[in-house]
């Protein structure tokens, strides 16, 4: 089979999700409705809790970070899913490296926020009068400029890296966007190597992220099991199973996509994965944080209430 240079100038072939289904109008339209509560429930927590001066501490600052993550990485599925309603499933080869590259910053931020959002609850049962001071604007501003530093310098490393490869003439992607796994496989030299650096950034991101969730959340688990009032207990573990619901759906996504090799996984558990954690998990996110908090329903309500206000007076 002939070889070339990928070069800006060529382009991929984006089969995804339709190739394998029965009805790809009825997928379409599934994606197309989570992707509109992504946008929508993100756009509205972010606004809640920017509005809100009451929401204006640590725990939500962080929170509204998380939002605006999830409404970015779903956005990077944009044009693969504005291509595929359009039947125009093609996509530049600049067009493909962009998108790469902004799914592993989106994604290697958020596990980055995520494991900083631990550490916050952490402070905030086992060290409550300490909290204000470990957990300081400044202090919190660190921990998102850290996220998006390491992830944007991982994702750079790895697009250009993959992006540099040969690539065969047939160039279908059988995946929703472009990453790593299924760019590999178009590859016609070896990849096994490759394989394994990718399985080295997933350990390397992936792990030491984990293993302070669990650290935190152990220290969370035996100091709330230690309060006396029932009232207090109840706040911690609702707030705290929140994020563990979060952390468990992102981060069996991530394990199952690099961490686990190749062989263990088809492209069309890939696709259906793919389509969890870039769109179904930014959606659920908002609303298994809001749902269950009274504070961020209590000040979305307000909120809303002002701008509705606001908009009827003007009429």
């Amino acid at each position: 089979m002939e070889l070339r240079n990928s070069t800006l100038g060529s382009g991929f072939i984006l089969v995804g999700i339709l190739k394998d289904s029965g009805s790809p109008e009825l997928v379409c339209a599934t994606v197309t409705v989570l992707y509109v509560l992504a946008l929508t429930s993100n756009g509205l927590l972010l606004l809640a809790i920017t509005m809100e001066a009451r929401l204006h501490v640590p725990m939500y600052f962080l929170l509204g970070q998380l939002s605006l993550m999830d409404l970015l990485f779903t956005s990077v599925v944009t044009p693969s899913l504005a291509a595929f309603l359009r039947r125009e499933n093609t996509i530049s080869f600049g067009g493909c490296a962009l998108q790469m590259f902004l799914a592993l910053t989106m994604g290697g931020a958020e596990d980055l926020l995520l494991a900083f959002m631990a550490y916050d609850r952490y402070v905030a049962v086992c060290h409550p009068l300490k909290y204000m001071t470990l957990m300081s604007p400044r202090v919190c501003w660190l921990m998102v400029a850290t996220s998006w530093i390491l992830a944007s310098l991982s994702a750079l490393v790895y697009t250009v890296y993959t992006m540099h490869s040969l690539f065969c003439k047939a160039q279908e992607i059988r995946h929703l966007l472009c990453e790593i796994p299924p760019l590999s496989k178009l590859a016609c030299a070896d990849t096994s190597r490759y394989e394994l650096m990718v399985y080295v950034m997933g350990v390397t991101f992936l792990i030491p992220s984990l293993a302070a969730i669990l650290a935190s959340y152990t220290q969370i688990l035996l100091t709330v099991l230690h309060m006396l009032p029932n009232e207090g207990r109840k706040k911690a573990l609702v707030t705290c199973s929140s994020h563990l619901t979060v952390v468990g759906m992102f981060y069996g996504a991530a394990t199952f996509t690099y961490v686990l090799p190749s062989s263990f996984h088809s492209p069309k558990q890939d696709n259906i994965i793919s389509v969890f954690y870039t769109i179904v998990t930014p959606a659920l996110n908002p609303l298994i944080y809001s749902l269950r908090n009274k504070e961020v329903m209590g000040a979305l309500k307000r909120v809303l209430g002002k701008y509705m206000l606001l908009a009827h007076s003007t009429l």
